[in-house]
């Protein structure tokens, strides 16, 4: 099961931030590329901490935390809500086309996004036209096999780091068409956006694929995807997945097939890499094989478990990921989820880093949620690369296709004791 929010448009040569002639601004999204050796736990500089030669210059401290902090910020399609397992949807195909979740949502899946998240608009109580949850408010017919989508997201971002000022930012977080063509036993699915880069934005397809049924229950795919593992949370950042190479840009080439019954999900994936790094041959591609277990123990409570193989490429170590993630619902308002992540590394310095996570979301009423997740990153011989967050937020789905998000983080590092504020405003469209 996946999140909504999350970070993916990540221009080479940054981190979380842009640096420009001794000035240092929030970025839209951060660098694909990590420190050679750090496998994607990359820790601050020994110059930013405490007992460090010399004394930290404060624009190197807010660089260095944010960097960690807001690594991967940026535009993701929109996601299956791990917060409407209380609505007793426990598997993400049940709204959306992809077996991973995420992306465009099946005619059922927009059908439930009127009748069962949003405050207004449902049938029999006062709802809008029949048809209205289809795309751009019905313009396309939901029996067809041809469906469509059009993901869109203004936001505002506010950063506070101490002895640093940092400009707020307004931007266009997403802009993609999706389409799905779904006929008998096969699917085609694919997405194309607008990637900003230096010199400007490009036109780039994040995912596509083309998966067919072989029986009941059993589907093969193969093209770009992200590789199903774990949870992710509804909290706009790649704070727990971005270090093991699983953000939203980090999508892979290869072939999964999935085994589905009535309580359990087995997926298994693998390919010669990460898609970007093919392409652009940045010395990271390597063999990649993803597993996923999922168990249903009732409607609402899921248990899975994940592992991630990396191979050695060129400039990274091979390791794997190993993760257990545990949903609940105790009521149709609740849910709460917990995954927890151990990454085993080929490094000197560090072999082990580990990373915690919850996210419990209440209904206050039909459509607005308020959700707080603490989150927790460190590695097992490093201090310097632990970082603690405490994330609040408010989803309001007032309508189909409108859903309001407003996060606010605080994120400590002990190592510095450094404390950094971030409030994000957004606006999501999905048409």
């Amino acid at each position: 099961m996946t999140g909504r929010g999350g970070s993916r448009r990540r221009p080479a040569g940054t981190r979380g931030f842009a640096t420009n002639a001794g000035q240092v601004t929030t970025a839209v999204s951060a660098s694909r590329k990590r420190q050679v050796g750090t496998c994607g736990f990359a820790s601050p500089s020994p110059a930013v901490t405490r007992g460090g030669a010399g004394a930290p210059r404060a624009w190197v401290v807010a660089f260095v935390a944010l960097s960690s902090l807001l690594a991967g910020w940026g535009a993701q399609v929109a996601s299956a809500e791990p917060t409407f397992l209380s609505r007793q949807y426990p598997r993400c195909t049940a709204c959306h086309y992809s077996a991973s979740g995420g992306g465009l949502l099946t005619p059922y899946g927009r059908s439930l996004s009127r009748e069962e998240i949003s405050t207004f608009g449902r049938q029999g109580a006062g709802g809008g036209a029949p048809g209205e949850e289809g795309f751009l408010f019905g313009l396309l017919d939901g029996e067809s096999p041809l469906q469509l989508g059009l993901d869109i997201r203004p936001s505002r971002v506010d950063v506070d780091v101490p002895a640093r000022a940092i400009p707020d930012r307004n931007f266009l977080m997403n802009l993609d068409l999706q389409a799905a063509w779904r006929h008998d036993r096969w699917t085609a699915y694919g997405s194309i956006g607008r990637h900003p880069a230096r010199g400007g934005a490009r036109p780039i397809s994040y995912e596509h694929w083309v998966s067919y049924r072989v029986a009941e229950g059993v589907d093969v795919r193969g093209g770009r995807f992200l590789p199903a593992y774990g949870v992710r949370f509804a909290d706009h950042t790649s704070f727990t997945r971005e270090r093991m190479d699983l953000a939203q840009d980090d999508q892979v080439y290869g072939v999964e097939a999935g085994v589905s019954t009535d309580r359990t999900l087995v997926q298994v994936s693998v390919g010669p890499g990460r898609a970007e790094s093919l392409l652009d041959d940045d010395g990271r591609q390597a063999l990649t094989a993803a597993g996923r277990w999922q168990l249903d123990l009732g409607p609402r409570t899921v248990v899975a478990a994940s592992v991630l193989y990396r191979g050695e490429s060129r400039v990274m170590p091979r390791s794997t990921d190993t993760g257990l993630s545990f949903g609940y619902a105790p009521a149709a308002r609740l849910t709460t989820w917990t995954h927890v992540d151990v990454r085993s590394q080929a490094l000197g310095t560090s072999r082990r880093a580990y990373i915690f996570a919850n996210q419990t979301s209440l209904e206050a009423f039909r459509g607005l949620w308020l959700r707080v997740s603490p989150q927790w990153r460190w590695t097992d011989t490093d201090p310097r690369g632990e970082v603690r967050r405490l994330a609040y937020g408010l989803d309001f789905y007032p309508r189909t296709h409108w859903h309001v998000n407003l996060s606010y983080y605080r994120d400590r590092l002990p190592a510095s004791d450094l404390r950094t504020q971030t409030f994000l405003a957004q606006l999501h469209l999905y048409l």
